[in-house]
């Protein structure tokens, strides 16, 4: 029958088996406990000593536990048959699950993929103080953008003053008065207004220049290959520095300045009195020295508007690199690290899939085993054992008596060699063999 040998087979399988179940699973926590060590080791402050000796305890203890659980889970899992019942076993399984995850699989990612990830964070940060860095360069050479109007602006009263000088293109009377004096005066102003923006370009650029250098060292540290943590040491010191030359940048921005310098052309306008000899050519000056005092008041708005425009722009908020952990940058980061959590987390659930190869196997033996009669699943051991037990039963006298046979008839021919008959008696005593037996001819033995 092929029911028989194929129920013997997963039964014996299943015994086969079980050593190189125990010894996969002590394996699987070992190694669990390996990298449990090398992540908590860089979670615990103190002496090396005691960082060590916590850690191996730590590790040892999650090992044990590991071992522990799924060594019940793989006993009791399968020989469970009740819905009921295994559904609590699962639960319970789910619950433990759960808390091998907590207590070691978020640590094996850490040893697995630590130094990547705290070299991930590094990136970061560093990808956020370049973006720091080029907006406050940006807010600084806005300030600039201004400053052709007001070079533009100074060589208009420039050339007016010129022009007036020479033909009277204003007031109709050539020569130096009055005229004359307030357009040099503003073209004066107009000029110091534009060195003071230029003078600030040469400050940004060197600035600029800085920034760039500091984030060339960081963007080394970061692919640098070799220990995590004096590059983490390293890259702390040259963010501090660049958050320094940021705060400086941002500092040279003259868009402030310009607007106190475009309002002060308005509110500060002075103009002289008209030196005219004539009453008709003062006349001509005043007129000529209200326009240009208009054209000043419109020039002090629109530069007053661009640098309110300027100022609107926001700020570069201070950023701050702050180091983490290697399981803290994991926990971070992981979804740019989701191998290496896959890896941790197998190595602790992987007994999951023995204890289900093993509670399939136990029920499609169960089913096999059912379908089978009692005279078919007896072993040879068995019966050979059942035997030896009926003997001992035999010889201490408490064998069942077997059935007496019928009596054979009178006109029956009797055998040649007739087997000996039982007496029954209330001692259920058994006639001996050699006692019965009659030669040949004797006649009939009693009934």
């Amino acid at each position: 029958m092929q029911l028989k040998p194929n129920a013997y087979r997963l039964q014996e399988t299943v015994r086969g088996v079980e050593t190189m179940s125990r010894f996969a699973l002590a394996v699987l926590a070992l190694a669990s406990g390996v990298y449990t060590y090398l992540g908590v080791r860089g979670l615990l402050d103190g002496s090396a000593s005691f960082v060590f000796f916590a850690a191996i305890i730590y590790s040892a203890a999650v090992s044990v536990a590991i071992y522990a659980f799924w060594t019940y889970m793989m006993r009791f899992v399968p020989l469970v048959t009740s819905a009921a019942q295994r559904l609590a076993l699962f639960a319970t399984m789910a619950i433990g699950c759960g808390m091998i995850i907590a207590m070691s699989s978020w640590l094996n990612a850490a040893a697995l993929a630590g130094s990547a990830a705290l070299e991930q964070h590094m990136a970061v940060t560093l990808q956020g103080y370049a973006e720091d860095l080029d907006k406050a360069h940006a807010n600084a050479l806005a300030s600039q953008s201004l400053l052709p109007d007001v070079q533009r602006a100074a060589e208009r009263f420039a050339g007016l003053a010129q022009d007036e000088r020479e033909s009277g293109a204003l007031t109709g009377t050539q020569g130096s008065g009055s005229v004359v004096q307030l357009l040099t005066q503003m073209s004066a102003q107009m000029n110091q207004l534009g060195t003071t923006i230029s003078g600030s370009r040469s400050e940004v650029a060197s600035l600029f220049a800085q920034g760039s250098e500091r984030l060339a060292a960081m963007r080394e540290l970061v692919s640098t290959p070799g220990t995590i943590e004096p590059r983490t040491d390293g890259f702390q010191a040259e963010a501090v520095q660049l958050s320094a030359i940021i705060a400086a940048l941002q500092q040279t921005d003259v868009a402030a300045s310009v607007k106190r310098a475009s309002a002060d052309l308005a509110a500060g306008f002075i103009a002289p009195i008209a030196d005219g000899q004539s009453a008709d050519l003062a006349n001509r000056q005043d007129r000529v020295m209200e326009t240009v005092r208009a054209s000043v008041a419109a020039q002090s708005a629109a530069l007053t508007a661009a640098a309110d425009e300027i100022l609107a722009t926001p700020a570069v908020e201070p950023r701050r690199y702050v180091p983490l952990s290697s399981a803290e940058a994991v926990i971070r980061y992981w979804s740019d690290f989701i191998p290496s959590w896959a890896g941790a987390i197998s190595i602790d659930l992987l007994p999951v899939v023995l204890v289900l190869v093993l509670m399939i196997v136990h029920d499609a033996m169960r089913r096999e085993t059912e379908t089978l009669d009692a005279d078919d699943t007896i072993t040879a051991a068995e019966m050979l054992r059942a035997m030896a037990l009926y003997r001992r039963m035999e010889t201490a006298g408490m064998a069942p008596a077997e059935p007496l046979r019928p009596a054979p008839a009178e006109s029956a021919p009797q055998p040649e060699d007739p087997l000996p008959a039982v007496a029954t008696s209330e001692e259920a005593i058994v006639t001996p063999i050699d006692s019965a037996q009659r030669k040949r001819g004797e006649g009939q033995r009693p009934a």
